[in-house]
C-alpha cells in the first residue's frame, strides 16, 4: 500500500463482503489451529481488531453470540459469570429500592 508522504499514513481502503466473509472463515479454521489473530490479520495485511469486528458483525448477522476462537465450554464458562454478576446487580437494585422507600415515609 502506498503511503501519504506528509503523514506517512496508508490510504483509507475498502473491502468487499465477499472478502470479508473469506477473513472470517479463514479466521475461524486458522483459529481452531491454534493461530492467533495477529498473524491470520498480517496475512490478510489488515489490522487484528478490524478482523475482529469483521467476525463480531458476521456473528451477529448469523444470529451466533460465541466469541472468535471462544469454545463451549469457554463461553458457557464466561456466560455463567456474566450471569452472576447480572444477578449480584439486580439484588443490589432491590436492596437500594427498599432502602429508599423506607426513607421516604
Amino acid at each position: 500500500m502506498p503511503a501519504n508522504r506528509k503523514t506517512g499514513r496508508r490510504e483509507r481502503r475498502a473491502f468487499s463482503s465477499e472478502f470479508k466473509a473469506e477473513a472470517v472463515r479463514m479466521l475461524r479454521e486458522r483459529r481452531s489451529t491454534g493461530a492467533t489473530v495477529a498473524q491470520i490479520a498480517r496475512e490478510l495485511d489488515v489490522r487484528p481488531e478490524q478482523l475482529r469486528v469483521w467476525a463480531r458483525e458476521r456473528n451477529v448477522e448469523t444470529g451466533t453470540s460465541a466469541i472468535v476462537g471462544e469454545t463451549l465450554e469457554q463461553e458457557n464458562r464466561r456466560l455463567r459469570r456474566e450471569n452472576e454478576v447480572l444477578r449480584q446487580e439486580q439484588a443490589f437494585a432491590k436492596k437500594v429500592a427498599v432502602y429508599f422507600a423506607k426513607e421516604s415515609r
